[in-house]
């Protein structure tokens, strides 16, 4: 399902095609995250105009609202959602890790309280994997427990070591399904200890995963830290699978990513910010709020090629802020999801003519 097509000549990093049931992915990738079925401000056919190959859900949120077994029943989520191109989905370990107030953790799995009404759910590494079968879902993920930060060397390595055994259940109970192309994914956990990390790694290459992912981190820990468990890591994960590193997403973070051989990435950084005011620009990150902006004819990005640039004005998008006006987050979406996947295409781009590291 995975196709190593070349290597960038002075870093790590690597171009690829990922092969799902809803079609070809082209790696590096970023993945808009559709947490709930839907990337927030996005229509779909905005997402396809944006040549989007694939987007998240999230195991939590679907199976609280509107329920996996709904969506089983009406199609899955690509007929519920009328997405045609491939999903991801995450199994909710970071919800829960990051609901820890409403949730106890057993060696079973996870009971907690729901954040919209409270009500108690159980989650194991089994039942997940059922969930996201429901879902349709092309790739899916192990249930894991992310490992808070701080955390001392014995409880990370608590939480990682119980992390390995959900995973192989998660595997096992994966297989009781008949094959049909799609894929499981194991997450390498450990906080911010290599030897934790690399005691991970080797957990999960003996059960078979169809790619691994590096989770646990951007929790808290340093940048710089992250960056070196980040690029201590990647290089342990096969060559023959694809690599995930989940929830980092700064434009910078991520072409560090490639940069350490990873193919693919995903956070709410660009719809999350495009909300709030924040733009991504090849000048840098604008806050369209700033009264600078209120006199000013120009497009967001001057070498940005999106339909919010070619037509509308830096002084329109702050007046569509300023107010209030529901448009102005669709239109700050496009843009920002716009950069992302542009970034990810020149990226692309630099690595088939060995140019990367100049690029970079």
């Amino acid at each position: 399902m995975f196709e190593l097509l070349g290597r960038d000549k002075t870093t790590k990093a690597r171009l690829g095609r990922l092969h799902t049931p809803h079609g070809t992915v082209e790696t590096p990738v970023f993945m808009p995250v559709g947490t709930a079925g839907a990337v927030k401000a996005m229509p779909m056919d905005a997402l396809e105009s944006l040549d989007t190959e694939i987007i998240l859900g999230n195991t939590y949120h679907l199976y609280l609202r509107p329920g996996h077994e709904r969506i089983a029943a009406l199609g899955g989520l690509h007929k519920f959602n009328s997405w045609k191109r491939a999903i991801l989905t995450d199994s909710g370990g970071y919800q829960v890790f990051s609901h820890r107030d409403l949730r106890d953790i057993s060696e079973e799995g996870v009971r907690f309280a729901s954040h919209i009404d409270g009500s108690r759910s159980f989650f194991t590494p089994e039942s997940v994997v059922d969930i996201q079968r429901a879902l349709g879902s092309d790739i899916a993920m192990v249930f894991d427990e992310c490992t808070p930060y701080p955390a001392d060397h014995a409880e990370a390595e608590t939480s990682m070591e119980r992390s390995m055994r959900w995973a192989k259940r998660c595997f096992d109970r994966w297989n009781e399904y008949d094959g049909d192309g799609r894929a499981l994914f194991g997450i390498v956990q450990g906080g911010v200890y290599p030897d934790l990390r690399r005691r991970s790694v080797d957990a999960l290459l003996p059960i078979g995963f169809d790619g691994i992912a590096i989770g646990g981190l951007s929790v808290g820990e340093p940048k710089e830290l992250m960056y070196e468990i980040m690029e201590s890591t990647a290089p342990q994960l096969p060559e023959d699978r694809p690599r995930y590193l989940m929830g980092v997403g700064t434009p910078e973070d991520i072409i560090r990513g490639v940069a350490a051989g990873i193919d693919m990435f995903d956070c709410v950084m660009p719809t999350r910010n495009a909300r709030n005011g924040y733009l991504f620009t090849s000048g840098g990150r604008v806050h369209i709020k700033n009264a600078a902006h209120a006199d000013d004819s120009g497009p967001v990005d001057p070498a940005c090629g999106c339909s919010v640039c070619r037509r509308y004005s830096r002084a329109y998008l702050r007046h569509l802020f300023m107010a209030g006006e529901h448009i102005y987050a669709v239109y700050a979406t496009i843009h920002n999801l716009s950069f992302y996947l542009d970034m990810m295409r020149k990226i692309r781009e630099s690595i088939k003519f060995g140019n990367f590291g100049g690029w970079l």
